[in-house]
C-alpha cells in the first residue's frame, strides 16, 4: 500500500521530554560525551537546546528520541549531524541525506553539519573504529554564528547545504588520518567522492540523489518486519510532501482502513519488561508529531481522514495493573500527550485513548 500525504506545519505539545542538564559552551566536548541532549549556555545570556546524532542515518541509535527531548525548550533547538559516519571496513558507513535536513526544518530544528575528528580502534574487529569524537572547534564556530542568527531553521538549514561538500571532504581527510594512525582499513573513498561531486553540482542534484536513496530504503523497509514490531494489519509506505518541496519517506508498521478513516500505526514491541523502552516510545512520538499534522492523505486518488496511532505490544500481554511505579507514571504522561495532540494509543490491541 502506497500512501501520499501533505504537511504544512507542525503543532505539538510533548510531555515525555526528560529534564535537561545545562553546560557552558567551553565544556561542549564534555557535554557531548555525557549527554545525548542538553541545554548549552552559549554566552552570558543565550541558551540553546542541543542534541546530537551518532550517525547520519535516522534509523541508528534513536536520533528521533534525542531530538524529541529538546522539543519543549522555548528557545532555539539545535541538532548536530555528521556528514559522514564511517565505522571502518568491517562496520557501516552512512551519509547525510537531504530529507533528514528537511525533516528537521519542518520541526523547527536548526542543523549543524559536522564530522568526526578522532576515534579509537574496536576491541572486537580488526578494521573497525569506535568512540568517534566530533570536531568540537568547528561546532563551536557554528554555534557562535547561530547565536546571532535571526531567520528560521529552514533558511539556516538550506544554507548549511552550501557547506556540506567542504565538511564531507574534511570528514574524509579525518578518516584518512584515523586510518593511518590506528592502522585500520576504512571504506573505499570512491563512493564518498562521487556523492561529494553530486553535492558540489547543486542543491537540486543533492536533493535528487538523497530522494532516490530514501525511496529505495523505504521500499526495503516496507518489506521487512523487525523484532520490535508486532503487527496485524498491512504494512505501507507513506510519502509526505511539504510546501517547500521537501519529501519525507516513511513506512507505517501497520495500516487499517475503517470507512473514510485510515489508522497510521507505529508499532513498538518488547521482548522483556512490561512496556517497550522509553527510547522506542519517543521514536514513535516524533513520528506522531508528523502523522498527527497530516493533510490530504490519499491512496490511489481516494482521500482518507488520518488517525495517528501508537501500538504497544509485548511477547506477553501488557497489563496496566502490572506496570511498575515508574512505568505507570510514564504511561499516564503518554496518555496525556495522546489526548493533547489527538493521536491514539493501542495497548496490545485495545484502544486506550
Amino acid at each position: 500500500m502506497n500512501i501520499a500525504a501533505r504537511i504544512k506545519d507542525t503543532k505539538y505539545t510533548p510531555f515525555l521530554c526528560r529534564p535537561l542538564k545545562t553546560y557552558d559552551i567551553k565544556d561542549l566536548e564534555d557535554a557531548i560525551s555525557k549527554d545525548a541532549t542538553f541545554i548549552l549556555q552559549t554566552d552570558g545570556k543565550n541558551k540553546i537546546a542541543l542534541s546530537w546524532w551518532v550517525s547520519s542515518k535516522r534509523t541508528r541509535s534513536y536520533p528521533y528520541a534525542r531530538v524529541y527531548d529538546s522539543l519543549d525548550f522555548m528557545g532555539k533547538k539545535v541538532t548536530i549531524i555528521p556528514a559522514i559516519k564511517d565505522e571502518g571496513a568491517e562496520g557501516d558507513r552512512d551519509f547525510l541525506q537531504w530529507d533528514t535536513i528537511s525533516l528537521m526544518s519542518l520541526l523547527d530544528i536548526y542543523v549543524i553539519i559536522s564530522y568526526y575528528k578522532t576515534a579509537k580502534p574496536s576491541e572486537r574487529y580488526k578494521n573497525k573504529i569506535t568512540k568517534q569524537r566530533f570536531a568540537i572547534e568547528q561546532i563551536k564556530k557554528e554555534i557562535t554564528n547561530l547565536s546571532s542568527y535571526h531567520s528560521s531553521a529552514l533558511h539556516w538549514n538550506i544554507a548549511q547545504i552550501d557547506k556540506l561538500a567542504e565538511i564531507s571532504n574534511n570528514a574524509l581527510k579525518s578518516y584518512d588520518e584515523i586510518a593511518s594512525k590506528l592502522k585500520i582499513v576504512m571504506h573505499n573513498r570512491d563512493g564518498a567522492e562521487k556523492r561529494i561531486a553530486e553535492i558540489k553540482k547543486s542543491k537540486d542534484a543533492f536533493m535528487r540523489l538523497s530522494r532516490q536513496l530514501a525511496e529505495s530504503a523505504q521500499k526495503r523497509e516496507s518489506a521487512t518486519t523487525q523484532v520490535k514490531e508486532l503487527v496485524d494489519g498491512t504494512k505501507a509506505t507513506i510519502t509526505i510532501s511539504n510546501y517547500v518541496g521537501g519529501f519525507y519517506f516513511f513506512t507505517c508498521d501497520e495500516v487499517r482502513i475503517k470507512g473514510n478513516s485510515i489508522f497510521l500505526i507505529d508499532a513498538k514491541n518488547t521482548t522483556r519488561g512490561h512496556l517497550p523502552s522509553l527510547s522506542d516510545i519517543k521514536d514513535a512520538l516524533l513520528k506522531m508529531v508528523l502523522f498527527s499534522n497530516l493533510k490530504n492523505v490519499e491512496i490511489d486518488g481516494n482521500h482518507y481522514n488520518p488517525i495517528a496511532t501508537i501500538k504497544l505490544t509485548g511477547n506477553d500481554v501488557i497489563k496496566r495493573s502490572s506496570l511498575s511505579g515508574g512505568e505507570k507514571e510514564m504511561f499516564e504522561r503518554l496518555i496525556r500527550e495522546a489526548k493533547t495532540n489527538s493521536f491514539k494509543i493501542l495497548l496490545n490491541n485495545t484502544v486506550i485513548v
